[in-house]
């Protein structure tokens, strides 16, 4: 009895583990750099960003992507949240959100994408996708803070892809 308990447990476990949570692009792989073309030394347009197996309940999703490694502490360049359930990703130079999509206030105080543009030496540029069990009750131009506070207890996982990039690299 116990093996055959055992033997189910870990079925459900591999299942599990077959469907993570996860986010990719196809303009750059995790922990590589992020192309000139999306940076302030290019055309300073927004990656293309793709996301599969959410979790069950998923109302909505949040995405960040913030710089940790700034000089005067972690730098949000990009904000969005209420991203439908139903998305499955976001273009390259996106133009139009997904409907009902709506975005935070960078640390340019402005909302939309800001290219990464370091200072001086390597940065990593974190982007996080939050899936919710709720969309959200707030207005454009939030704070992160704001946006996190929001969605306290509302989490249903997340999911990561990191790039880098140096100014004057490729």
């Amino acid at each position: 009895m116990n093996k055959i308990f055992f033997i189910i447990l870990c079925f459900f476990w591999l299942q599990e583990k077959a469907m993570a949570f996860t986010m990719t692009s196809s303009a750059f792989d995790n922990n590589k750099s992020i192309p000139k073309i999306y940076t302030c030394d290019g055309k300073k347009i927004s990656p293309p960003l793709d996301w599969s197996d959410a979790p069950s309940g998923t109302k909505s999703f949040v995405l960040i992507c913030d710089d940790p490694d700034a000089p005067n502490g972690v730098w949000d360049h990009w904000i969005l949240f209420n991203i439908p359930a139903s998305t499955d990703g976001i273009e390259e130079n996106v133009q139009k959100l997904p409907e009902g999509t709506q975005q935070g206030n960078n640390s340019w105080n402005k909302t939309g994408y800001g290219a990464p543009c370091p200072p001086s030496g390597q940065h990593r540029y974190i982007f996080t996708l939050y899936s919710l069990d709720t969309t959200l009750n707030l207005k454009n131009g939030v704070s992160k803070a704001e946006l996190k506070a929001a969605m306290k207890d509302h989490t249903l996982g997340k999911t990561q892809l990191i790039g880098v990039y140096k100014r004057g690299s490729t």
